[in-house]
């Protein structure tokens, strides 16, 4: 057994060594004067991002704009065809009513103008026969 003995002093020897060391080295990290570190300044990267967000909504907004006033335009374009249709429409309907009228007025004036109504037809042509 005194070869168990000897590693055990042996390993409490390196555990009482590292001890020291890891105090040793705590003791001069402690008294070391500490130094600031250096500060990133964050102000140019808040100034850049506000730019940019800025630029975003004034383009945002432009575009928005735009697009409100081109889809106005078409609106009207398109409400202006449909008055334009309807008014070609109403124009073709006035002529045609006109041709009816002037048709019926055109048959009238024929059944007017005849010597014998139509329905004196046959008489007239069997007096005719008998003046043959």
């Amino acid at each position: 057994m005194p070869a168990i003995d000897v590693q055990d002093q042996e390993l409490e020897l390196a555990l009482k060594d590292f001890k020291s060391s890891v105090h040793a080295w705590g003791e001069a990290a402690y008294s070391r004067p500490r130094t600031l570190a250096a500060r990133v300044p964050h102000g140019s990267w808040r100034l850049a991002s506000g730019w940019a967000l800025g630029c975003l909504l004034v383009a945002g907004s432009v575009s928005g704009g735009l697009f409100q006033r081109h889809h106005r335009i078409e609106v009207a374009q398109v409400a202006a065809e449909q008055r334009a249709a309807e008014q070609q429409r109403q124009a073709r309907e006035l002529e045609s009513a006109k041709m009816t009228d002037e048709a019926l007025l055109a048959g009238v004036d024929s059944d007017v103008s005849r010597q014998v109504p139509s329905a004196f037809d046959p008489l007239t042509q069997m007096s005719e026969d008998e003046t043959k």
